[in-house]
């Protein structure tokens, strides 16, 4: 080849990578998924097990070419499990790390701090927390459980099963706490119970002792509580267990993570939910066997507060290829209609962007945990978000 032929092939080469780098560069950029969650603050139990959980969902994304070929990327933000924390990490998820999609588990008080910046912001927000129900917005979805599907299954399996007919009511006080303690007032009422004593404690309070106090001046048949997810419960409990009250517990907000991390401070507890790692499937043995792998003795073991975001992620994912694009608009238009096969069995968050979810009842056991004793197949979660139909 002569020489000027060859530096002229040489050029051309260098202009089309030249020009050809950017558009690479494009197709490679990462689709990112911000987590706000409690790293510090009381969710900071629960929050490793919910980075745990995404991590791993973007792992098995990946080796399957990431999502639309563009690699995943989780970025954890801590909301220090509040809402002033909260409005700081939403914004410098969607702002600094330019996030896509926002997938997360919080305090109820961090999700209404947040949410308003991902709707503004068009961002697609999946919240992957069991909370009181009834947030609503057209960037937002839930794939958690809401009180309908969880309340009366346990209040009604405490009352023909424990004999239960005087309650009393404990809670944080914030919308999570208050929102559950009203719909399981209003159950006990419907089933013929009664509330002999209904308290609230401040957020990051963790003295209970006027509380019990209470509680043993009241002589209840039983107690059914609901306080902020992760370190409030276990005060609560190991309060209750050193005072020496031995009456039948329901809790509401209590997961796997945080009755194995307190012990036998939640001894004999009942609750409900959605996900445990008992629960007897294909596709949960997989997921935990993958966990296992991945994290070893590092493990946080997953429970109805992290698992939903490996879910979520997941979903998320199925939207956009569905879609085609990371586009919002396209996004938000698929997420109602994809089904994601995972640990807890089919979700679809298609009613009024929540799901339908298979719910059971579990028992604390003696060492911490968690043992499912009944399964009370798919349960609705009614009306939430009537606009949105």
């Amino acid at each position: 080849m002569p020489k000027v032929y060859w530096i002229q092939s040489l050029l051309m080469l260098a202009f089309v990578m030249l020009v050809a780098s950017p558009a690479q560069t494009q197709e490679k950029k990462p689709v990112v998924v911000a987590i706000p969650v409690g790293l510090s603050g009381v969710n900071s139990v629960v929050a490793p097990a919910v980075v745990q959980s995404a991590e791993l969902a973007a792992d098995e994304l990946n080796a399957k070419g990431g999502i639309l070929g563009r690699p995943v990327k989780v970025v954890p933000l801590d909301d220090e499990s509040g809402p002033a924390g909260a409005v700081k990490a939403f914004n410098t998820g969607i702002r600094q790390d330019k996030a896509d999609a926002i997938i997360t588990m919080e305090t109820s008080a961090a999700r209404n701090a947040g949410a308003p910046i991902a709707e503004r912001a068009k961002v697609p927000f999946i919240y992957t927390s069991f909370y009181e129900g009834r947030a609503c917005g057209e960037s937002l979805f839930v794939n958690a459980w809401v009180p309908e599907q969880v309340v009366p299954p346990l209040i009604k399996f405490m009352t023909d099963d424990k004999n239960i007919k005087r309650w009393f009511a404990v809670g944080s006080d914030y919308a999570f706490g208050r929102g559950m303690i009203e719909a399981a007032k209003k159950t006990i009422k419907d089933m013929g119970g009664t509330i002999v004593g209904e308290e609230y404690q401040p957020l990051q309070q963790s003295d209970w002792t006027a509380i019990i106090s209470k509680i043993r001046a009241a002589s209840p048949d039983g107690i059914i509580y609901s306080t902020s997810g992760g370190g409030p419960n276990i005060d609560f409990l190991k309060q209750l267990k050193a005072a020496g009250i031995n009456i039948p517990i329901g809790s509401l907000s209590i997961d796997e993570l945080t009755a194995e991390a307190g012990g036998n401070a939640a001894e004999g507890v009942y609750y409900t939910g959605d996900y445990f790692t008992g629960i007897d499937n294909p596709e949960n043995k997989r997921f935990l066997e993958a966990m296992k792998k991945k994290f070893g003795s590092e493990l946080k073991t997953p429970n109805a507060l992290s698992e939903q975001e490996y879910d979520g992620v997941h979903a998320y994912a199925m939207a956009v290829e569905k879609a085609r694009t990371t586009d919002a608009n396209a996004v938000l238009q698929a997420l109602p209609t994809v089904v994601f096969e995972g640990p807890r069995g089919s979700v679809q968050m298609n009613k009024q962007h929540h799901a339908p979810l298979p719910i059971y009842l579990a028992q604390v056991q003696a060492d911490g945990k968690t043992k499912v004793l009944k399964d009370f197949g798919l349960i609705d979660p009614g009306d939430q978000c009537p606009k949105l139909k």
